[in-house]
């Protein structure tokens, strides 16, 4: 069972349909090295990927630019459902401080203006196919809508595409 709730209006969601087997995908989900591979905008390195995939486990994912600012994410593992479903909370609040500005101009060193995100991945079976959807959900529609603005759409996308490209060579 999933802990979260039908999308609203706040949150994010992006499918995708890949020609790869559920457990594939899963696998590039749960471990490191595979996720480390696909994880983030394709400008992006993704030089840290720690995982403790079970419930209460943690995991921090850093992303690096190429002029070297790190964009770390940690959160907790909520639940675990092989192969189905993974829920896990994402804490940037280690972001660089113009990242924060641009979520919430005027916020103060150690705040953390995006507040702790809420995230479902769900992989349902099709065929020899899987569909991957990924659903964010934000505390507030604000914080989504400056986080879309910032480019959350196009920055999944590529992390989906670089799945794709990972799985194709699987």
């Amino acid at each position: 069972m999933k802990t979260t709730e039908p999308a609203t209006a706040g949150d994010f969601v992006i499918s995708r349909e890949f020609d790869a087997p559920r457990e594939l995908v899963w696998r590039a989900w749960t471990e490191s090295a595979r996720m480390a591979r696909w994880w983030g905008p394709r400008i992006m390195t993704t030089p840290v990927c720690e995982m403790d995939v079970r419930p209460g486990g943690a995991y921090r994912i850093v992303m690096r630019s190429p002029d070297a600012t790190d964009y770390p994410i940690r959160g907790v593992f909520l639940e675990i459902a092989p192969p189905d479903h993974l829920v896990l909370t994402m804490d940037c609040s280690e972001h660089p401080a113009a990242w924060h500005q641009m979520v919430k101009p005027g916020s103060l060193p150690g705040d953390n203006p995006a507040g702790l995100l809420l995230t479902t991945v769900t992989l349902e079976e099709i065929g020899h196919k899987t569909v991957l959807t990924v659903q964010t959900r934000f505390d507030t529609a604000a914080i989504a809508a400056a986080i879309m603005k910032m480019g959350m759409h196009d920055g999944w996308s590529q992390s989906l595409d670089r799945l794709q490209e990972l799985l194709a060579g699987s």
